[in-house]
């Protein structure tokens, strides 16, 4: 199982990084503002390798 982190393009990280920090001035929950943020920030792909024998 491998797990890819990238930085997606220049404006929707700061679409990502915007929102989080309006999130956070509207008195949101940061358990739940910063994680979202950070799943508009970053490609994050996970793939599962299967083995044939």
């Amino acid at each position: 199982m491998t797990v890819d982190i990238h930085l997606r393009d220049l404006p929707i990280a700061l679409i990502g990084t915007a929102g989080g920090a309006l999130a956070l001035w509207a008195d949101a929950p940061a358990g739940i503002a910063i994680p979202t943020a950070l799943l508009i920030v970053f490609d994050i792909r996970v793939r599962r390798w299967c083995r044939r024998v």
